[in-house]
């Protein structure tokens, strides 16, 4: 147990000197001091999830939002891609659609565009792309754009989104954990973890806005108003397009008409939140943008980098083309069975429900693990997984009874070890052992914690 305020001050100061020295003072290629003082950073963190009692919650969600207000103002270190959000924003903003031509386009055409330049362009890491990034996370950019002209706050009023989001996102997990009788300080899981606040509201990432706008639906969802958990998985859908893979969960714990009323509402906003930018530029960008990205993506995976090996042991190339589309194709298979048939008994352990008092506890419950299990197939299945997108896990993990994607989130971050000021270089060493241990926490999960029955 923590016991002490001079004790709470000491650890969360320390927090406090780590996020500072790494958002202001740590380059991504520096491994060494990186990744020492996030393992320092994790460790406290795992040392206040094991220790804090009921009546110091308030006091460590204070704390992790001063650790994100304090980073709000640091130009992101981690990752670039903040570059291609102002990039965007500047072609809205001067009435260019920003599916119609990737970054190349545009410069080698000679093509005027307010705020497009040589030295914009020589920052991104996607100059021969199309974006991939829906009408909402569009329109923040366009609205940055509009309100200055300035890279650096372009980017802190980025930032400044994420941070209200993360806000938000607190907030609807202590009323999620409510309703579920989880307890309330599981919700420091989310707002204490490292590669959350580094990753979200320090890298600008918009994960933090979709994961909102998810746990919303989510929170609406357990207080049976379809309608309002409708608007707020289309807007999540329209930051992010990888909720649309929790459509089909919704239809076994609505019920046919409820669900029919689901779908109804969602395919409408997200029509609406589309229109704006709906033209063929968009399709023919998006379906670039897609082609791209199961194609030619490749970072941190680990049932494509198995078949990627054995490719190269049979044909002697890179398969990506084949095995990217043949895996999402499997993933959706088994997503789509998990979701209308639920999760299997060998993964779920429900807790005793006052039903009388919510009938549909028990089908909530189970719809949060299918949902998280759908994040985990399409993670395992993916052929690109960065830092970041174990983020919608981990806050979906907050309801439930695993803790595996804690430790991924530790171990995740040691991927940045592949970084060089010149280049990078993944290590796949470091990616076996990061889901070797992933894969085993897990299995110790649902041996020791969640199914006595098999020990009995």
């Amino acid at each position: 147990m923590l016991k002490g305020k001079g004790t709470l001050y000491l650890v969360s100061s320390i927090q406090l000197l780590l996020f500072f020295f790494i958002s202001y003072r740590v380059d991504r290629h520096e491994t060494g001091l990186l990744l020492m003082s996030y393992s320092l950073l994790f460790a406290s963190y795992v040392w206040v999830i094991l220790g804090a009692s009921k009546e110091y919650i308030t006091f460590w969600i204070a704390v992790s939002i001063i650790f994100r207000f304090v980073i709000l103002f640091s130009v992101p270190n981690l990752s670039d891609d903040f570059y291609r959000f102002v990039w965007d924003g500047r072609l809205l903003s001067s009435g260019y659609h920003p599916f119609a031509h990737p970054p190349t386009y545009y410069i080698e055409n000679n093509i005027s565009v307010s705020g497009i330049d040589e030295s914009l362009y020589s920052n991104l890491n996607s100059k021969d792309y199309y974006t991939i990034y829906p009408p909402i996370a569009q329109f923040l950019f366009w609205l940055c754009a509009e309100l200055s002209s300035s890279v650096y706050k372009n980017v802190v009023l980025l930032k400044f989104f994420n941070f209200l989001a993360e806000i938000g996102s607190i907030i609807l997990l202590v009323k999620i954990l409510k309703h579920f009788n989880r307890p309330a300080k599981d919700v420091l899981i989310y707002a204490l973890n490292p590669l959350i606040i580094l990753e979200l509201t320090g890298n600008a990432h918009f994960e933090a806005v979709m994961i909102s706008f998810l746990l919303a639906s989510i929170y609406f969802m357990t207080k049976q108003r379809v309608a309002p958990a409708a608007v707020f998985l289309a807007l999540s859908i329209a930051v992010k397009l990888v909720p649309i893979i929790f459509l089909p969960a919704m239809l076994p714990v609505l019920g046919k008409k409820e669900a029919l009323k689901f779908y109804l509402i969602t395919l409408g906003v997200c029509v609406l939140l589309f229109l704006p930018l709906l033209d063929m530029k968009l399709l023919s960008g998006f379906q670039n943008s897609l082609g791209y990205y199961f194609s030619r993506f490749e970072f941190n995976a680990s049932i494509y980098y198995l078949l990627r090996s054995l490719g190269y042991l049979i044909v002697g190339y890179n398969i990506i083309h084949i095995a990217g589309t043949v895996l999402a194709v499997i993933a959706g298979v088994i997503i789509l069975r998990i979701s209308l048939k639920g999760i299997p008994r060998i993964f779920l352990n429900s807790p005793s429900f006052d039903t009388a008092k919510v009938s549909a506890l028990p089908k909530q419950w189970n719809f949060i693990h299918v949902i998280m299990g759908s994040v985990l197939i399409y993670l395992f299945f993916t052929t690109t997984v960065h830092p970041w997108y174990v983020s919608t896990l981990l806050a979906l993990s907050v309801v439930s009874d695993y803790r595996f994607a804690m430790v991924w989130s530790f171990l995740i971050f040691l991927t940045y070890s592949g970084y060089t000021a010149e280049s990078f270089r993944e290590n796949l060493w470091i990616v076996s052992v990061e889901y070797v241990i992933v894969l085993g926490y897990f299995a110790y999960e649902l041996w020791r914690k969640n199914l006595p029955y098999l020990r009995s």
